[in-house]
Formats: C-alpha cells, structure tokens, sequence
C-alpha cells in the first residue's frame, strides 16, 4: 500500500543481497518490492556513515533512524489542529445534560465550515475519549480492604398478613482480593439497617478487614471530599468498635470501586437470576435463598483458573483478618423525655410507651436505645430495661414500677382459675373443692374471680382451719357463693359436727306444739 513503511526484516534481507552482488530488479523481485522502494531505500542507506556489513551489525532502532529518517514525519494539517485545540472544550460539554455529537458538530461547522464532516469528526473524537479513557490494574493485598455499595435493583418478597409485594434494596460487599461476596436484602436504607448489613458483612467474612470504601451513600458520607471526606458519627464509631479504617471513593468515580461494582454485575447473573421465578414470603426466607446461591458461586472455579473464590480466601486471605470484636457494634441512640403520669416515657421514633417507677412522674430522665433494649436513666442511675418493641402506640408496663393500688388492681385483672385453685388447695380440700365448684358456675369469669378473692380473704378473719371447716359444711348444700361461707362462720356453725343437727333446727318446747308423738 501506497506510504506504507518497508519492515525492518525486508530492510536487512535488502542489506544481505546487495552485499551478496544481486542487482536491484532481482531484490525488488524476491522482496515483492517496487524498483523505485529498492532504489530509495537503497540510496539511503549507502549514503550513510557506515558501510553495508556495518548496517547489518546495528540493532533496530539505530538502523530504522537511519532507514527511515524524515519519512515518518506527520505532515502538518490545519484541520487536524484546530480540531485538536477544540477536543478539551467538547469533552466537558458532552457531561452536559442534553448535549449530543450532533450539535457539537453543527457549531463546530458553523464557526469552521472548511472542517471535517459528520462521520470523521465523530471517528477523531472517540479516538480522543479511548487514549484519555485508559483503566489501570490495581494489585490488591490479601485482607487489605472491603469494598460496600448497594445493587441498583431490589429483590421483593410477599407479606403474607396483608399480601403486599415488600420490596428490599441490597447490600453488598466484596473483598477485592479473594472476590469472596456477601449480598443481604434489607427492609429499608436506613443507617440502623447499614450498620446491621455491615456487622453481617463482617461475621459472614469471619474477620474484619484493615479498611472498607464506601460509594458516597448518605448513610455513611456526611460530606464528600476528594482527600478528606467527612462520615457519620454513628460509622465512625462502628469503625472505632472493629478498628477499620474507613474510605470513600470519589463522587461519580465507580472505577474507584471496581470490584464492587463487578460484584453488583455477578450478583445480577449468580443470584438475581436464579432467583427470578421463586416467590418468598418473608425476608428471612428471601436472604437464606440469597445466601444458597452464593455459597453455589463462591464453589465455581474462577475463569481460567484452578482455584475458586473459597479456596484462595481461605488460604491467603482469611488468615490476615483482624478478630471480630466480642460483641457486635449496636447504635445507641439518646433522647430527653419526660416522665407522665401514667409513669410511661414515650419514645418517638417509635411511638411506643416504657414505664419507669412511679416514684419519677414529672421528672426529665434519658432513654438510651439500640435496636433491641431500651434502657432509662434519672441521674446516672439506671431505673429501668425494656425489651425494645416497634409496635407502634403499644405499652410495656413493669408491674414492679406500679404505684400499690395500682398493683393490686393488676395482680386482680391478671388472676386465672388455676391461680385461686392454688391458693384454695393450700387452705385444704374442703376449700379447693368449694372455690371448683364456685369457678364451675355459668355467670361471668369476672364475677366468679370475685367471690374467690372474697372466700379466700375470710381466711384473715377467722383464720385457716374454720375456713376449711365452712367450706366442708357449705359443700353439703346445693348454692356455692360468698354468703353461704360468710353466714357459716358468722354464725358459729364450722364449729359444730356435721352429723349433729343444728342447733336453730331443734323443735322448741311448747304448750302448743304438739309434736310428732302425738300423730302415732
């Protein structure tokens, strides 16, 4: 072709049969060559300082300065510089929203009409975007960092209370040397979830890295900065807690996190897709299926290689993770409340109601709260502990914080049939089998508990033993209620023999009365 260079081999065989005599259409010939390309090259060559076996000696680059000289000059062109003095002002109009290649062309043309065409001018500018476009290798030390980011699209699972399809972002983090990937669908966004993704994160690896870098997610970067990016309190103190390190990549820069970014791409393919007809119906159940098909990933033997992802974590990376801390990191949270006068505190976030003793209503006290354990403090000094519940406007009421009255009005809503029962059988028999039957009555469960509370409470009057004799006598008839054993007691009649008749049964003696003799 047409200003095509000869190579340098054609050169050095050109050099070999001149010094072997052959005449210059023989070695256009054998070199399939034109007799003009012989002569020219040829010409060069003798007009050197050195002589042809001395060619022969030098190594290529000295002999291709002497071959090809000034031929490999680029002509000036005055297109190609104007268009190379405009290439920086295009290259930050295209990350304008709106602005194509069209319309840089067209006022390309409008100012310089003798410029290159449509196709040409787009040709010369991709060439631009490819040699200012390079990537470079990053060489990843074992347990040096990990990698965290969010997967552009979400995984959903079925409630089954109300048949909503929930949906769930996912978190996921890599360790870029090993590839070894932990993806885990949340409820929602926000930091409490983060932290709690991140914990996984870490108990998944079974150590913890020197750093981690984060995308710019709010959860974790209060403030971007290229050199000194700011982060949340609430993720440096999680750093702190697993002594890591904590980075940010660049606003807009993936390529600062590659690894992550090729692990949300393998996750779309090794779990996503797997995963795709399945129907879950809690996100337990959708992150125990996530975790099945990365174990399935992580055992596939990496491309080309001999080893997969497990295999080279264990051996050259597990071991240079730092211990889990003992405890996972938890985020305290702290707020100011005011004791009511129900002696319930409020916590906002969740609108649900803690009690505290009766003895701080009125007083300010602090609620330090985490994802599981409410905790209350009047002074330093702790007053109470819940169980965290997010139940919204629900109550959790510990009867020991209950005024008096107000425990023995509990102690009464929450008594059973087997609690009166219990206390009846440890009077005696008699007694138990009296409050069976008092409880075994069709009124209302209510009204039943009521008579127990007052059978059982006799027993402080007139004391255990004529209780036990009361309810023996009062078995004998056929009304079980609180009268009858009153009216037994009050009159003495626990005290006399069953088998004797009472003594206001007795006939009295009478001018009058006849009695059953006279009817013999």
């Amino acid at each position: 072709m047409a200003n095509n260079l000869v190579s340098m081999q054609h050169i050095r065989l050109l050099l070999q049969y001149t010094l072997k005599g052959f005449p210059q259409r023989k070695i256009a010939r054998e070199l399939s060559l034109s007799r003009n390309t012989v002569k020219r090259y040829t010409n060069r060559l003798t007009a050197s300082e050195y002589s042809l076996a001395e060619l022969l000696q030098l190594d290529d680059a000295k002999l291709s300065s002497i071959t090809y000289g000034d031929s490999i000059r680029i002509k000036s062109d005055k297109r190609l510089e104007d268009f190379k003095s405009r290439i920086p002002e295009w290259v930050r109009d295209i990350n304008e929203t709106g602005v194509q290649k069209l319309l840089l062309w067209e006022e390309y043309k409008l100012s310089y009409p003798e410029g290159y065409e449509y196709s040409q001018f787009c040709e010369l500018l991709s060439i631009h975007q490819k040699t200012t476009s390079a990537t470079m290798h990053f060489v990843h030390h074992p347990g040096e960092e990990m990698m965290v980011d969010f997967a552009g699209r979400i995984l959903e699972y079925v409630d089954t209370s109300s048949g909503e399809l929930i949906k769930c972002p996912v978190f996921i983090s890599v360790l870029p040397y090993s590839g070894l990937t932990f993806v885990m669908a949340l409820s929602d966004m926000k930091q409490p979830n983060v932290i709690r993704a991140l914990n996984a994160a870490l108990n998944y690896f079974g150590g913890v890295p020197q750093s981690v870098k984060f995308d710019n997610m709010r959860q974790a970067v209060k403030k971007s900065c290229r050199y000194e990016p700011v982060f949340t309190d609430t993720i440096e103190q999680w750093a702190l807690h697993n002594n890591i390190a904590l980075l940010a990549a660049r606003p807009g820069r993936p390529k600062d996190k590659p690894h992550v970014e090729a692990a949300v791409r393998i996750t779309y393919q090794r779990v996503y897709a797997p995963l795709r007809e399945q129907v879950f119906y809690s996100l337990d159940d959708l992150n125990k299926a996530i975790i099945e098909q990365l174990t399935l990933h992580h055992k596939k033997n990496l491309q080309r290689r001999t080893y997969n992802r497990i295999d080279r974590f264990l051996s050259d990376e597990k071991p240079l993770l730092q211990a889990l801390p003992a405890t996972p990191y938890e985020i305290k949270h702290i707020a100011k409340v005011k004791v009511q006068r129900n002696y319930h505190i409020i916590l906002g976030e969740d609108w649900y109601f803690y009690s505290v003793p009766s003895d701080y209503i009125g007083k300010q006290v602090t609620a330090i709260y985490d994802a599981d354990t409410v905790e209350i403090y009047c002074d330093q000094n702790r007053i109470a502990l819940h169980q965290r519940s997010y139940k919204r406007h629900g109550y959790s009421t510990t009867q020991a914080h209950m005024p008096e009255s107000h425990q023995k009005y509990h102690e009464q809503r929450g008594w059973t049939a087997e609690y009166f029962l219990t206390q009846a059988q440890k009077i005696g028999t008699s007694t138990h089998e009296y409050i069976q039957k008092v409880l075994n009555r069709g009124h209302l469960i209510e009204q039943n508990y009521t008579i127990c509370i007052g059978i059982l409470r006799l027993k402080v009057v007139y004391g255990i033993d004529r209780l036990e004799a009361a309810c023996k006598r009062g078995l004998r008839g056929t009304v079980f209620n609180y009268n009858t054993i009153k009216n037994i007691l009050k009159h003495n009649l626990d005290k006399v023999p069953i088998n004797e008749p009472p003594l206001f049964f007795t006939m009295p003696e009478h001018d009058n009365l006849r009695g059953a003799a006279f009817y013999q």
